[in-house]
């Protein structure tokens, strides 16, 4: 009797315990399937390896439907419908709307680039786009077309955010305007692609630009120093990449020659603060997106001097761009800039002759 009373304790003992590992096995397993989950929402599953089936041919791993779409295009364009028209109320999100599992849709060459120009107004005016649901762009510049060409396109493909049926990716690098090379080298990859060039009173924008570089550093010469050859006879120094970039003209004549005039977005840098919504609005047209971003979208902040997005739905603030936007500009002589607007003058009425517009600088 003793005995068996000793393997009965024993037995229930063991079954506890196996009770107690199968808990722990289950409590673990959530841990692991969470945290998973937790890094693929965040976009950290795209360092992980692929797996071999889906490196392999198209044609091995798709079945080809007679009006030439795959199984897994059909559903996937279903779903971004149907997820696009749940998500159209919500227009007001951050830069990261529409950032779900990566999954989802896939990464794609830009249709769209904001091109140009430094201190023009390219920050604002991609922020202000990262509000549409229907716009997917990449936060830093990547600098392909003018530094890093021969990383390859692959590289440059997967640095896109991914997409899912119906909506652009976009990206923005200001430099690619004045990049001798860079036209070619768009056109090569997409002769479809469409360009915006934010421009700004090339006055103006050549003190901002100034402005940037002596906040890196101090010990710049003064404005007048650098923009000028000779102060004497007053002539200008066009190496000086700040006068430079402000010839608009001499630039756009290097991207007409791969792509007509109608493939070119030519958007006001002033009328961006003074009227963001209504420049928006033809950005929206020109991209072929629906006017989601409206004047609801944005009010002017007096100190900084620029619009804000108004605070998103779940935000504790309204969303204005950093701190280097809208600082204050050194006292530059009048006479330097009356002689910088003289130089610009010509420049500016043939860059409104080849585009169409009068940006009203003069």
């Amino acid at each position: 009797m003793r005995l068996m009373g000793c393997s009965k304790w024993r037995a229930a003992l063991n079954l506890g315990h196996l009770r107690v590992q199968s808990k722990l096995s289950v409590f673990f397993t959530m841990i692991i399937l969470f945290t998973y989950l937790f890094y693929c929402l965040n976009g950290y599953c795209d360092s992980l390896p692929r797996p071999v089936y889906d490196q392999q041919s198209n044609h091995q791993n798709k079945i080809t439907l007679k009006d030439g779409a795959s199984q897994q295009e059909k559903i996937t364009h279903n779903a971004s419908q149907v997820f696009r028209e749940q998500m159209s109320d919500f227009s007001d999100g951050s830069s990261d709307n529409i950032s779900i599992a990566n999954t989802f849709g896939s990464k794609k060459f830009p249709q769209a680039i904001i091109i140009g120009v430094k201190k023009g107004g390219t920050r604002a005016l991609l922020e202000f786009l990262r509000i549409h649901p229907d716009v997917r762009a990449v936060g830093s510049e990547p600098h392909f077309f003018d530094r890093f060409y021969d990383k390859g396109l692959d590289w440059y493909r997967n640095l896109m955010p991914r997409t899912l049926e119906g909506q652009i990716t976009m990206e923005k690098t200001p430099s690619y305007f004045i990049t001798k090379e860079a036209p070619r080298r768009v056109f090569s990859m997409s002769r479809h692609t469409k360009l915006i060039v934010v421009v700004r009173d090339p006055v103006t924008r050549a003190v901002s630009d100034y402005t940037q570089t002596l906040t890196k550093s101090p010990g710049l010469p003064s404005f007048q120093n650098l923009a000028f050859r000779n102060a004497t006879t007053g002539l200008i120094d066009t190496t000086w990449s700040a006068v430079r970039i402000g010839i608009y003209a001499k630039h756009l004549e290097n991207w007409l020659r791969f792509f007509p005039l109608s493939r070119l977005l030519f958007v006001s840098g002033e009328r961006l603060v003074t009227d963001p919504a209504g420049e928006m609005g033809r950005v929206q047209d020109f991209l072929g997106l629906k006017r989601v971003v409206t004047d609801k979208h944005f009010y002017f902040n007096q100190t900084k001097g620029f619009p804000c997005l108004k605070k998103p739905e779940g935000s504790s603030r309204p969303r204005c761009l950093g701190k280097s936007k809208g600082r204050p500009h050194p006292r530059i002589p009048s006479e330097v800039l009356h002689r910088l607007r003289d130089f610009y003058r010509p420049f500016n009425l043939k860059f409104y002759q080849m585009t169409g517009h009068d940006f009203g600088w003069d």
